[in-house]
């Protein structure tokens, strides 16, 4: 997903503001962020916070060959990766040319200025050496990646041990944590990055940039130092050319910051190390408070429940009854009605005497009606049983011919029906005849 390009009213703003000393977050113009370093679980798991930007780093080892020109040193190997998680402008699965830059820049960093002791990373000269990687995760994108990579990930090597190893003749043999303590990693010096945002060629200077400020500067120096005042590296980009008097105000502020956030990192360590030997609640555990909904674990509150059955007694005699039926007002306007409970059905404009007579002359009506159809079902009822007692029923065994009632051509009783009748039994006699 391409980057979503800054409107120029915005850009306007942020530029004015600048020019003004002022920043969208209220800060000055040589403030950090607020910074927040915790710890993993394990050894070599940090996270750090550098306002909204948030990145995680996880150091591991393992025993591999060495290099053929320096067999007896270990070998450092970093790794940033750039999630969609971060921003929506990262893509999965490729490295694009800012995670090319932040790998280069963190590698001159940490290894090119020799922090750590790589020689006491060789098990066996030549053979066996430990490969330290740093992996850099980072989580949430609000500018300055470069400084908190590298915090993170100086932090992640100064928390991180190392299994122990022992060799007898040929064999290395590789302790767990629960047979031997870890071994920490021999570490001379913290080098930590500071980033400096020029804006108006070079006119105007921030440090520590945010997100937005990041997109309008004209060009960005980095410088890698530590708490000594040795400079590690230092590396500008963009379009501008800066002055010798620029570089050093920038790297006198830079000594400042850097010595300010060494305390900070050294101090957290020294409140892991120390709630780890106490026993007490560290990494994760840490950052979890009793109060919200992910705690496991909740403060018991006591309740009284010595009196609860007087007190319920006293609440239930000193409640009101309820009624029995709730009253309902009825309104006796003509076209307009009302039914509920023990209410009378005012539905309805006519009086109870015209509808009781109604009902009475429609049940006499209905009493003749009735009269009238059971003398007619009588009739009917004879004559169907006179008829069947004359009537002659010829049976067949044969599954095509069907059951035929015939009727005698005497019969003077019922002129009317024997016409058809006696066509039907000529019929019948003719297709039994033609069938034989």
């Amino acid at each position: 997903m391409k980057e979503t390009l800054l409107s120029n009213c915005e850009r306007d703003f942020l530029l004015q503001a600048i020019a003004e000393k002022k920043r969208l977050d209220g800060r000055q113009t040589y403030d950090y962020r607020k910074m927040k370093i915790t710890f993993g679980t394990d050894y070599g798991c940090c996270f750090v916070d550098l306002g909204k930007t948030r990145v995680m780093a996880q150091v591991s080892c393992e025993l591999v060959a060495p290099k053929e020109s320096r067999p007896n040193e270990g070998i450092m190997f970093f790794n940033i990766e750039l999630s969609p998680m971060a921003s929506p402008t990262f893509e999965q699965g490729r490295q694009s040319e800012l995670s090319v830059k932040l790998n280069r820049q963190l590698e001159r960093c940490l290894r090119n200025s020799k922090c750590i002791d790589t020689e006491s990373l060789c098990v066996v000269s030549g053979e066996k050496v430990w490969k330290i990687r740093v992996d850099v995760h980072v989580l949430n994108h609000d500018g300055n990646l470069m400084d908190v990579a590298s915090i993170a990930a100086i932090t992640a090597l100064c928390h991180f041990r190392r299994p122990d190893v022992s060799i007898q003749g040929d064999e290395v043999t590789v302790y767990s944590p629960e047979e031997r303590d870890p071994i920490p990693l021999s570490i001379y010096h913290m080098p930590i990055s500071v980033s400096f945002s020029f804006f108006q060629q070079g006119t105007y200077l921030l440090v520590d940039p945010c997100e937005r400020e990041e997109r309008v500067m004209d060009g960005l120096l980095m410088i890698a130092m530590n708490k000594h005042r040795e400079i590690c590296s230092i590396q500008s980009s963009g379009g501008i050319m800066l002055l010798k008097e620029q570089v050093m105000r920038c790297s006198k502020i830079a000594s400042v910051k850097v010595s300010e956030i060494t305390e900070l990192l050294i101090k957290a360590l020294e409140n892991d190390k120390k709630a780890r030997k106490e026993g007490g609640r560290c990494g994760f555990a840490e950052s979890m408070p009793q109060e919200r909904i992910t705690a496991l674990k909740f403060e018991e509150t006591s309740v009284e429940m010595t009196d609860v059955a007087e007190r319920a007694s006293d609440v239930v005699q000193g409640a009101e009854a309820p009624p029995l039926m709730v009253p309902s007002p009825v309104v006796p306007v003509p076209g307009v009605g009302q039914v509920g409970l023990g209410l009378q059905n005012t539905w309805g404009l006519e009086e109870e005497d015209d509808d009781e007579e109604e009902e009475a002359e429609e049940c006499a009506n209905r009493g003749e009606e009735g009269e009238e159809k059971v003398t007619k079902m009588e009739v009917e009822r004879h004559k169907k049983d006179a008829s069947r007692e004359e009537d002659v029923v010829v049976l067949s065994d044969s599954e095509e011919e069907e059951v035929v009632v015939l009727h005698p051509e005497t019969s003077a009783k019922t002129p009317n029906t024997a016409g058809p009748r006696s066509h039907q039994n000529g019929a019948a006699t003719s297709k039994k005849r033609k069938k034989k």
